[in-house]
C-alpha cells in the first residue's frame, strides 16, 4: 500500500507535492509543510505523533500510483 501523498500543508495550506521534499507527516499520514512542522516540534497536533520527512515519489510513478487529490487545510 503506497502513501497517500496529501497535496497540502493542513496548517497553513502550503502546496507539497508529491515529488518535492519538504513536507513532513505523523504515522497516520497527517501532512505539514516544513515551516509547520518546525512551528509544532515536530509533533503532530492530531494525534501527538511524532512528523518525520515523507519520501518524495518520482513522477514516473504517478500515473500508476497517483498522490490524493483531496485539500485537508481548512483555513
Amino acid at each position: 500500500m503506497a502513501l497517500e501523498m496529501r497535496p497540502d500543508c493542513e496548517r497553513c495550506g502550503a502546496d507539497l507535492p508529491a515529488e518535492a521534499p519538504g513536507a513532513f507527516i505523523c504515522s497516520f499520514e497527517c501532512t505539514f509543510c516544513a515551516e509547520c512542522a518546525d512551528d509544532l516540534d515536530d509533533l503532530c497536533p492530531n494525534c501527538g505523533g511524532e512528523l518525520v520527512d515523507r519520501p518524495t515519489r518520482a513522477k514516473r510513478h504517478q500515473d500508476a500510483h497517483p498522490p490524493s487529490k483531496l485539500r485537508y487545510y481548512k483555513g
